[in-house]
């Protein structure tokens, strides 16, 4: 159905829409983007932990919350419906917000694709990445939207060392050839498979990843700093994460695991330098379920060397804390797109361990490059899109 405004007191125009295209979209963190997004439109709950909803990136020109469709693939066939109904029972999602939103769920679940390659799929690299790219087109054409933008939240898969592109990187192929921005939330290598680095160049897409910064990480990203201006000497940081659900499935898998820390690690090399000794280590523990714990022991050196200790511990809802950012990123990139920049979006390193380019590692540095970008998306008229493609990123 279209959403109209009444801008032009004579005139009723159909409002843009965008498609936001979930890559694991009956996951925890897709199924619990989809419910908020539905949830938050209909006022049933505050837009918490979505910085795009604050004063500060008001008049970034974002597409509306009510404006974006939901579509995606995924190898399993669990309906979205029921699948926010187990997110109920294990405390994710309030009690009866799955039911109060059920046609959402319902129309997004409508539009995910089989994905793959699942065991014994036979079909080629190029096939897989034709089918997507048909699954991608097809939405964008078939419901009218203005831009998709491809976003994946996949449970994370091993480091690749294999012949052949990794899912991760079919999915993002097909994104490229589809005309779509890409963002990538996990730590699963995506667009940065050497042989995408002709056609991304090429692309004129803007993207952003990767792996979003949602915990241990995130604290890391403040304290890091705090040591650095104070002077602090840091001897050692070792961490510890304990993870239920899908996530800590797959991080069981050491390949997996090797992949999310290099994330973990480079906020602590790029603001202490190499010389910090530790190790994060992740177990996966079922009877977490949703959630995770994440600890961290910090031993450093203040004055006339007086050896002290900081402890932290950080218990959180993964898929919680991820969802908002999701809907922050796609909607920051597809304002990216209208407005025809290109290539990746270092502004929005504040969301990711492993960001693109070479950003302060200083959340609260990042904090100011992602609201001078929200500026400059206000403000900034759309550069003609059949010009020849160029980096642009404002700052």
């Amino acid at each position: 159905m279209f959403r109209f405004t009444s801008r032009e007191a004579d005139v009723m125009t159909p409002a843009p829409r965008t498609g936001i295209w979930l890559i694991g979209a009956r996951g925890s963190v897709a199924t619990t983007t989809v419910a908020g997004c539905a949830a938050l439109v209909a006022g049933l709950h505050p837009p918490t932990g979505m910085a795009t909803e604050t004063p500060d990136l008001a008049d970034a020109g974002l597409p509306p919350l009510a404006s974006l469709v939901f579509g995606g693939h995924d190898t399993t066939d669990c309906p979205l419906p029921k699948r926010a109904e187990q997110l109920t029972t294990a405390g994710v999602l309030p009690y009866g917000l799955a039911h109060a939103v059920t046609a959402e769920l319902d129309a997004a679940d409508r539009e995910i694709r089989p994905g793959g390659p699942v065991h014994g799929d036979t079909r080629t690299d190029e096939q897989l990445v034709t089918a997507f790219t048909g699954d991608l087109t097809n939405f964008r054409s078939r419901i009218g939207l203005d831009r998709v933008v491809v976003v994946n939240v996949a449970s994370t898969e091993p480091a690749s060392g294999g012949a052949g592109l990794p899912p991760s990187s079919l999915y993002a192929a097909a994104a490229l050839r589809a005309g779509c921005p890409y963002v990538n939330f996990t730590p699963s290598t995506g667009l940065r498979h050497p042989a995408l680095a002709t056609p991304l160049a090429t692309s004129g897409l803007p993207h952003a990843g990767r792996d979003g910064k949602t915990g241990q990480t995130l604290l890391r990203a403040v304290l890091a700093p705090m040591f650095h201006q104070r002077a602090l000497t840091v001897r050692a940081w070792s961490g510890s994460n304990l993870l239920g659900g899908g996530d800590g499935a797959s991080l069981a898998d050491p390949a997996a695991a090797a992949a999310k820390n290099a994330g973990k690690e480079r906020v602590l090399t790029d603001t202490l330098g190499p010389g910090v000794e530790g190790q994060v280590h992740i177990d996966d523990v079922p009877a977490l379920g949703e959630w995770k714990t994440a600890w961290d022991h910090i031993a450093f050196d203040g004055f006339l060397g007086t050896r002290m200790i900081l402890q932290t511990l950080w218990q959180g809802c993964d898929s919680a804390l991820a969802a908002p950012l999701v809907l922050d990123l796609a909607r920051l990139t597809a304002r990216a797109h209208e407005r025809g920049l290109t290539g990746p979006l270092e502004d929005l390193a504040f969301y990711f361990k492993d960001p693109e380019g070479t950003p302060p590692a200083s959340l609260a540095d990042q904090y100011t490059r992602l609201l001078a970008f929200g500026r400059a998306l206000g403000t900034r008229p759309p550069r003609d899109r059949t010009a020849a493609p160029h980096q642009e990123t404002p700052r």
